[in-house]
């Protein structure tokens, strides 16, 4: 390991412990690590390899698929999807827990954020649970790790950043189709669990809908739904990019929330494009250093020199999947998605290159590791956020959350070694990358 990497590296771990913003923290240690290495101007390199590291097109899809999700966030629409949840799934033995699993499902597929559907969905459905006699811990637990699936149903902006990473390996839209199938099944890993606690506590079923009633709320929820049909549609149909979907999902959303449902006013449009002009600059200036950092690990051969070792420790393909897997893990319970993306891609995408696997189905790997971590302490925002929601503490919620995250590990692992379930739409629909 080269005197450099060796400053990237300490100083990254350093600065992470102080508690210094992951953003700056990469942006700093790339800095003193191309300065320690001597040979070029690093003020002037590293603030290029940032700027450039954000000029993409395809980057473009991020700020309105987050301001989107702002808008749909704000519009009523998780409540209208739990009452046709609530419709489908309600009647059944825990058919709370059945249908807070399924709303996070369909909300964070068209907000594309776990936060949101942690905080629409579970601000509704933690209450209301708790009010019928499920314990909070319970509760809080199904909503922080419900909402993941939707990091991994389309729309999601983490999809976005996997396929900046690969360097055009792998197409955003061809990501966005492989996700769909391993984020329903997580989305039935957690219900089977849910089911199985649900039965063991006694928890009574919920509220019967008649027929003209379920269709009433199906109906009600149809526009909402509609989203997902126009972005994953136009772009399965080659009709638009992921980008102008991203855009024409803004439009939508702006219609659905102001004019359709009226729960967004014309007045409270600033301050949500306010938010999302934020969100956006977080997220850009995590991968403008993260970007730069990639590039320093990529200079000093480190993906190269983690791909030899990988190969040269084990020749098994079985073997050096499950260490991808558990190192992937560890990283996501101390690092936030969007760099993790960013870094550990490059690092990793020879090894797979090597093994004959598809960057598509390392992707939907990647991810499902990543979503588990933010659930997870010290770093997991769905965990802090959730348990703030349902008014408990974090202590609490782990001791409930560990059959959660068993069932999230099986489904990684059956993801992991039958590659069908992430490619077999993108074949079918003719995605190649």
């Amino acid at each position: 390991m080269s005197t450099a990497v060796l400053v990237l590296l300490v100083s990254f771990v350093v600065l992470l412990l102080l508690n210094v913003p992951v953003a700056f923290c990469m942006g700093i240690a790339t800095l003193l690590s191309v300065m320690v290495s001597g040979d070029l101007p690093s003020l002037l390199i590293v603030a290029q390899k940032m700027a450039t590291g954000i000029d993409s097109f395809a980057l473009l899809a991020i700020p309105f698929f987050i301001l989107s999700g702002l808008l749909m966030g704000h519009g009523g629409i998780a409540r209208r999807l739990i009452d046709f949840a609530n419709a489908i799934v309600g009647r059944f033995t825990g058919g709370l827990a059945f249908v807070n699993i399924l709303t996070c499902m369909l909300f964070g597929s068209i907000s594309g954020s776990a936060a949101a559907a942690v905080s629409s969905v579970g601000g509704f459905m933690i209450p209301l649970m708790n009010k019928m006699g499920y314990h909070r811990d319970f509760n809080a637990s199904i909503s922080i790790t419900a909402a993941t699936t939707g990091l991994l149903i389309p729309p999601s902006n983490v999809m976005i950043v996997y396929s900046l990473a690969t360097g055009g390996a792998c197409s955003i839209a061809a990501i966005f189709i492989a996700g769909i199938l391993p984020g329903i099944f997580v989305g039935v890993g957690l219900m089977v669990v849910a089911g199985v606690i649900s039965a063991k506590r006694g928890y009574g079923k919920g509220e019967k809908f008649s027929f003209g009633e379920s269709v009433r709320r199906f109906f009600a929820a149809i526009p909402a739904l509609l989203l997902i049909i126009i972005v994953l549609g136009g772009i399965l149909k080659g009709i638009f990019t992921a980008t102008e979907a991203s855009a024409i999902a803004v439009v939508y959303s702006l219609i659905l929330s102001v004019v359709v449902y009226r729960e967004v006013k014309v007045k409270d449009l600033p301050a949500i494009i306010l938010q999302s002009a934020v969100t956006t600059a977080v997220v850009m200036i995590l991968i403008a250093t993260s970007m730069a950092m990639s590039w320093f690990l990529a200079r000093e051969n480190v993906p190269q020199n983690i791909s030899a070792f990988l190969l040269g420790l084990t020749g098994s393909k079985i073997m050096i999947l499950l260490i991808i897997n558990v190192m992937l893990l560890i990283v996501g319970t101390f690092m936030d998605m969007t760099p993790a993306v960013l870094i550990f891609t490059p690092i990793f995408l020879p090894v797979i290159k090597s093994l004959g696997m598809s960057p598509l189905h390392f992707g939907i790997i990647m991810i499902m590791n990543l979503c588990i971590g933010i659930c997870t302490p010290p770093v997991g925002t769905c965990l802090f956020l959730g348990c703030g929601i349902a008014e408990t503490t974090v202590t609490k919620v782990i001791r409930h959350i560990l059959p959660f995250f068993a069932a999230m590990v099986i489904v990684l692992l059956i993801c992991t070694y039958v590659p069908a379930i992430s490619l077999w739409l993108p074949e079918l629909f003719g995605f190649t990358n």
